[in-house]
């Protein structure tokens, strides 16, 4: 870790405590693992203190680790399923942060930044649409990119990958219409056939 990295770290577990459950760093990059009950305080100050001054966020996407590490010889992943991160950065110090804070796996419920990075208001929305995280206090949480009668959420890991509906466009009725699935589920992966050590004659 760098020392310009250690003592972003320092100063984080200084100002937050017990709030900050893990420190990371990787390619280049500082994130802290956060309480997600203590989100409102955590950005504010990072925001408003000198030391950090986040002006900009950057980004804010959502993650399910339904699946993750479960090809792995240490077997799956344990731990919360949900995480939304945070992508910070701070133009007088010319560096960046991420923050990670864990969901609950029922009710994934976090409050939202939008009072302190107005920008955020649409990478929320995203992530309630694409994940069915609930951003508690948002101004206008609705779906921003799938349509108002979708069902589901199309980046949570168990969503099938055919999706459960389709729509279309109904000249008769003028109106656009939903319908089962008729698309059959197939493997995109060629198969590759090798003739390999079989004599011609």
């Amino acid at each position: 870790m760098t020392d310009t990295h250690q003592d972003l770290a320092a100063h984080a577990q200084e100002k937050f405590g017990e709030s900050v459950t893990a420190v990371h760093e990787f390619a280049g990059q500082i994130t802290l693992d956060i309480r997600h009950d203590r989100i409102i305080e955590i950005c504010r100050t990072l925001r408003d203190d000198p030391g950090f001054a986040f002006e900009q966020i950057m980004d804010l996407c959502g993650v399910d680790y339904l699946h993750y590490g479960r090809e792995s010889p240490a077997g799956p992943r344990k731990g919360p399923r949900f995480a939304v991160v945070y992508h910070l950065l701070s133009i007088s110090h010319n560096r960046r942060l991420c923050l990670r804070a864990y969901l609950d796996d029922e009710s994934p419920m976090i409050a939202s930044v939008t009072g302190i990075w107005n920008s955020a208001n649409w990478y929320e929305r995203e992530a309630f649409d694409l994940f069915g995280f609930v951003f508690e206090g948002h101004p206008d949480l609705r779906r921003i990119l799938t349509d108002y009668g979708f069902i589901g959420h199309p980046f949570r890991k168990d969503f099938p990958l055919i999706g459960r509906v389709e729509m279309r466009y109904d000249a008769e009725k003028q109106r656009v219409i939903y319908e089962p699935v008729s698309i059959e589920p197939r493997v995109l992966v060629p198969r590759v056939i090798r003739e390999e050590g079989f004599a011609k004659d």
